[in-house]
């Protein structure tokens, strides 16, 4: 009885600090996740207050947690929303794993760092440092609105590839004591076994028990959980981790239809068990020392080139964008934590030092709150690296800057365009879907300004002139013909601008063009008022112009009746 007390003691407080210092990463505009892992220190006996005694139980409650995490992310990995991506998303998921992994296992050694006194211990390393965190990315992309563009794209689709490489590694871990090939092969073997059933009985059986308990949300809920476990059993009788095993359920699941209504039920449930794994991985948090957060710092250091290399490269080479080139790396730049699994399940395994361990949750906890700050002004960031690479040669180049290079400028092409359209965002996709269809000859008047080169042949094809331009910085709009437009249109509020608001782009586009007129786009009735005053010609509000048009549809309806 008194364990039972313990045990609930300990659960509740640790729901408690794991809540309190959760709102206080949230008004700090931190990960949660840093909430709970340092509510998890301080109820330790290494760095905290010593409140939690029963670290047994804990661990116990949060191998379910981890076991269901990886159920949900397994959830998300739809393997034919993963064949859509086409070949460039393929090479640049193989390449950025396989090309930081072996990075890192060749900077280490170089730099002197004291790491990899296991025979394991620098293949980890390397293996954690080439896995970004899908929750911190996922999370902060989604708040800053910009999953969606060709960056956040890239960026989520390597988060897959990475889960699949994770997922691999995992699933050869427990033969790494006796690495021989016909073993490692044999490993995947039974990885391609247990898919194989977990697909086949999720197709032709479960789908059958999803229809029959559809009416019921409890039992579909019960379903999922024991599909998850049964699978996880399957795995552990092969010879392969539970966690493994999750993995694979969730992803058998995601195949189909019911996948989403899944991890709709199971959303709340897994919460609770991931903050208590994170918890539980803040009360072995050591009391950190200068050697610990040295090397942190060190292998964080090495991480952040380790996706410079391997990802604005590879993005850039398959004619993304130099910008969605380092966008995409600075986005990446954090520790996953798939990382905290893997080393977890090899400390279990025996395979790496406690140091390393310690080194690695250290590293985690430091990236991800600077990995806040990195997304957060990932397109200032950008810009600074774009116009240094373009110094070396390597830069999204306008027409313009191309033809001024070669001598070969068009003036009549130049002369003939006198409306410039900055940025293609959702106004002004729809507004040229409408001209086309109305005045399909108007696309020989529009440049089209923007620095997204995604959709650039797409327009071109079409008749508009496409453009780079940044425009948080007036250095990328001076070349591209402002100074003759009649009209400059922005249809991009503030909401979704990057580095830079609508006053200020007024202010810069009436020094460079004086006499055009300018319409902008504000989501604020009282915003839009304030731009008139200082000098827009036009200023739309989208949420006005909707409840406009909602207003006369219900009164021409209501005339009917």
């Amino acid at each position: 009885m008194h364990g039972e007390e313990s045990l609930l003691t300990d659960i509740g407080l640790s729901i408690i600090f794991a809540t309190i210092l959760s709102h206080i990463a949230r008004v700090l505009r931190q990960p949660l996740i840093l909430g709970y892992i340092i509510g998890g220190a301080l109820l330790g006996q290494k760095m905290g207050f010593g409140l939690v005694t029963n670290e047994a139980s804990i661990e116990l409650i949060s191998e379910i947690g981890l076991i269901l995490l990886l159920f949900i992310i397994g959830l998300e990995i739809n393997l034919g929303d993963l064949a859509k991506m086409g070949k460039a998303m393929f090479l640049l998921g193989f390449l950025q794993f396989s090309l930081s992994v072996v990075f890192v296992y060749g900077a280490v050694p170089l730099l002197g760092l004291p790491l990899g006194k296991e025979k394991f211990d620098l293949l980890y390393l390397a293996v954690a440092l080439s896995l970004s965190s899908t929750l911190i990315v996922v999370k902060l992309l989604q708040d800053k609105i910009e999953i969606n563009t060709l960056s956040g794209k890239l960026t989520v689709g390597v988060l897959v590839f990475q889960d699949i490489w994770a997922i691999l590694f995992m699933g050869i871990q427990p033969n790494l004591n006796n690495p021989e090939i016909l073993k490692i092969l044999a490993s995947v073997g039974v990885i391609i076994g247990l898919i194989a059933f977990s697909f086949s009985v999720s197709k032709y059986l479960l789908v059958r028990i999803y229809e029959a308990s559809s009416r019921s949300p409890e039992l579909v809920l019960l379903t999922s959980i024991m599909w998850c476990f049964i699978v996880c059993g399957v795995a552990g009788k092969a010879g392969l981790s539970k966690e493994m095993g999750a993995l694979v359920a969730g992803m058998s699941i995601a195949a189909f239809p019911y996948g989403a209504d899944v991890i709709s039920k199971l959303i709340g449930i897994r919460d609770f068990f991931v903050t208590l794994f994170f918890v539980a991985l803040g009360l072995k948090v050591p009391l950190p020392t200068f050697h610990v957060i040295g090397l942190s710092f060190s292998i964080i250091l090495i991480m952040y080139v380790a996706r410079m290399l391997t990802i604005a490269p590879v993005v850039i080479g398959l004619k993304k964008g130099v910008r969605n080139g380092f966008l995409t790396a600075l986005n990446l730049s954090q520790i996953s934590e798939f990382s905290l699994v893997i080393m977890a399940l090899g400390a279990g395994f025996e395979h790496i030092t406690n140091e390393l361990k310690d080194v690695i949750l250290t590293a985690t906890i430091i990236a991800s709150v600077l990995s806040t700050y990195i997304i957060f002004f990932n397109h200032n960031i950008a810009a600074v690296l774009a116009r240094w690479s373009e110094k070396l040669g390597y830069g999204d180049s306008t027409d313009e800057q191309k033809e001024k290079a070669t001598g070969t400028q068009s003036s009549h092409d130049d002369n003939s365009r006198d409306i410039i359209l900055l940025g293609y965002f959702r106004i002004a996709r729809a507004f040229l879907a409408n001209s086309e269809a109305i005045y399909p000859k108007f696309s020989e008047r529009i440049i089209i300004a923007d620095y997204n080169p995604a959709f650039r042949e797409e327009l071109t094809a079409k008749g508009y002139k496409w453009a780079y331009a940044d425009l948080a910085h007036p250095d990328s709009l001076q070349h591209i013909g402002l100074d003759k437009a009649s009209l400059i249109i922005c249809t991009i509020s503030d909401s979704f601008l990057k580095g830079t608001t609508n006053q200020r782009l007024l202010a810069t586009l009436k020094k460079l063009a004086p006499n055009s007129k300018i319409v902008l786009t504000s989501d604020e009735p009282e915003e839009a008022k304030k731009l008139g005053k200082s000098g827009a010609s036009k200023v739309i509000v989208p949420g006005s112009i909707s409840g406009e048009f909602l207003f006369d549809y219900i009164t021409a309806e209501l005339r009917k009746v």
